[in-house]
């Protein structure tokens, strides 16, 4: 199937352009040890999930809604009895979750360099404004991307608003992601192409079925390297695959 050209390209951010979902791991492995003489590791991090799930329409996403959580979490399985080093310790598991090293996936910064010279890209990320903006800057990609776009939700009244925005037809947008729920779903919905390249950690509320490769405008790759293909084997089916 051919699409038409591309006026816009958009990638998701965490667990797309960069490794994030591991260090949630990793804080989610350190909470339910630091309670484990109250409770066994696993059921305090399936109540941690649960608080998690709870909180997002109070706090959203983010570093910052995971350690409200976190102290919540470990609020309620002491009764109260956590003490004051403990919620410290909390506090530092997240200070280092926001400071933690911005890892790449493999091909991304080649992939990057080599589109932006073609065509016009955007991130399109959510979570808190502060950290998303922190990791674009000390990611090393910010100056090949036009837009970046931070929101609350991914829906698809959130996409419309933002290609309204840039006036940008959905037929003539793609959007890259990992998230079925959050990066996928929503822009076809729109009538937009999306690009699937699933993640080895994925965040379970993310998860949602699969569209079928027969779907208009949808794709699976198995990696970003992928991407220049991809775009090659549209642009056979049109004059160009991507419009500055």
């Amino acid at each position: 199937m051919s699409l038409p050209a591309l006026d816009l390209i958009a990638f998701d951010a965490d667990d797309t352009l960069w490794h994030n979902e591991r260090n949630y791991a990793e804080g989610h492995r350190q909470f339910a040890q630091l309670l484990a003489h109250y409770h066994a590791p696993e059921w305090v991090r399936a109540r941690l999930e649960e608080t998690e799930a709870r909180n997002l329409q109070h706090f959203g996403y983010g570093i910052k809604s995971f350690a409200l959580s976190m102290i919540e979490t470990a609020l309620e399985l002491t009764e109260g009895r956590i003490s004051g080093a403990d919620i410290r310790a909390l506090l530092e598991i997240a200070k280092k979750m926001l400071a933690a090293e911005i890892e790449l996936f493999p091909a991304v910064s080649q992939i990057i360099q080599q589109l932006s010279a073609r065509c016009r890209l955007m991130i399109i990320t959510k979570g808190d404004l502060l950290d998303q903006e922190t990791k674009i800057s000390r990611s090393g990609l910010a100056d090949y991307f036009q837009h970046v776009e931070i929101v609350s939700q991914k829906t698809p009244e959130s996409y419309g608003k933002i290609l309204k925005k840039y006036s940008v037809e959905p037929r003539r947008f793609m959007m890259i992601g990992n998230a079925l729920r959050s990066d996928i779903l929503p822009v076809l919905a729109l009538g937009g192409n999306a690009v699937y390249i699933p993640c080895e950690l994925s965040w379970e509320h993310e998860s949602a079925e699969q569209p079928g490769l027969e779907q208009p405008g949808f794709y699976h790759l198995q990696s970003i390297a992928e991407l220049p293909q991809l775009l090659e084997r549209i642009q056979h089916g049109v004059n160009k695959s991507c419009s500055q």
